[in-house]
């Protein structure tokens, strides 16, 4: 009898050691997949980072985001040691005068596996949006590109960019709602997927630490705005900022300019789910990283549509751009841009956690998006 209470007893401690055996390896785990995620630099209040763009050999490039106002420098270069210069040169990162060098509002970003720095520069009342390329091998302007109308409209808003060097173009997504294909060669540019259920914002509320972010005196719902192509330029990745789904093309049905508007709609693929989300980024694996933005996370829509959060913490306030690294990690900015005066009824209410992280990728991603 005291044998049978004795082994009853001894099964009974062998299952809660098990148990908690298991709920302390969980937790190591969920630890270990926090500890992942690294902040590689901080900066100032003066120094809200938008998008961020890593050179083949390292260097670290950033937009500086003006809806805290005004930047005295619109991009900057980020050195080893976390402090910063004007980039390409002051003249060149500051506001423009009437027919000289300068940027005038900065956001999207990226640095090519060709060495070329390209700048998506945003039109203001009086100057043409516009790319800029800097060959950042050589130190020197490598093109300008001029976005004007009918590619443009009085309403675009130049968010972000993708660049495809195997066909020469470059993917511009306008948040008012449609695509812009550049031709590097030629500057020659056309409007596309304009006003389409893949450009335009859901009708959704972009709610966060229960408050609700409004945009010119209206709940924010933006258009597109998340765009990445994958490595072998055979996919274009896009989606409304304010939108549930995510969306792609091939780059064949985009280069084809035989393809009426309707035949275009129809090459479209709802690729998977998301959440209201800011920044995107595609691995070799087809899985595109997204910034989701209301619950201060990283998330992951896999090549079979299933859409997972891969990190969430107060840390991550605002996530906003991504570049993959030379050295196969992926970077992004987290500038609190729903703190902005733009999105927080003209107050500035941040509490200066501006910064890059990095986290290793679920598969290999090549630099250059």
């Amino acid at each position: 009898m005291i044998l049978k209470k004795f082994k009853k007893t001894l099964y009974a401690l062998s299952i809660f050691a098990l148990a908690h055996s298991f709920a302390e390896a969980s937790a190591k785990d969920n630890n270990k997949s926090y500890s992942t995620l690294e902040t590689i630099h901080t900066f100032s209040q003066n120094t809200p980072p938008a998008n961020i763009a890593i050179s083949p050999t390292g260097r670290i490039f950033l937009s500086v985001h003006a809806f805290y106002g005004e930047p005295k420098y619109r991009v900057l270069e980020v050195l080893k040691d976390g402090s910063t210069k004007p980039y390409p040169s002051i003249t060149w990162s500051s506001a423009p005068k009437e027919k000289g060098p300068g940027l005038a509002d900065v956001l999207g970003i990226v640095a090519d596996q060709e060495g070329i720095l390209w700048m998506l520069d945003g039109q203001t009342e009086k100057r043409n949006g516009r790319i800029v390329g800097w060959d950042i091998k050589r130190e020197k302007h490598f093109k300008t590109i001029i976005l004007q109308a009918p590619t443009t409209t009085k309403n675009s808003f130049l968010n972000d960019l993708a660049i495809d060097r195997k066909h020469n173009k470059i993917y511009v997504a306008d948040s008012s709602g449609a695509l812009i294909i550049v031709d590097i060669e030629s500057g020659k540019s056309r409007r596309i997927l304009d006003n389409s259920p893949f450009t335009t914002p859901e009708n959704i509320n972009m709610v966060i630490d229960d408050k609700l972010v409004t945009l010119g005196g209206q709940a924010a719902k933006i258009g597109v705005n998340p765009i990445t192509i994958d490595a072998k330029n055979e996919w274009l990745y896009f989606a409304p900022m304010s939108a549930t789904s995510m969306y792609r093309i091939n780059t064949k049905d985009l280069l084809n300019t035989k393809l009426s508007e309707k035949s275009l709609h129809s090459k479209v693929e709802r690729y998977g789910d998301k959440t209201i989300s800011d920044g995107s980024v595609v691995d070799s694996a087809g899985n595109v990283y997204i910034t989701s933005i209301t619950d201060d996370s990283i998330g992951v829509t896999n090549a079979m549509g299933k859409y997972q959060t891969l990190f969430q913490h107060d840390d991550i306030s605002w996530a906003d751009g991504f570049a993959i690294g030379a050295d196969g990690y992926i970077y992004f900015t987290v500038n609190e841009l729903h703190r902005s005066p733009v999105l927080n009824e003209g107050k500035r209410a941040d509490k200066g956690e501006f910064k890059i992280m990095r986290f290793a990728p679920l598969a290999k991603a090549e630099q250059g998006r």
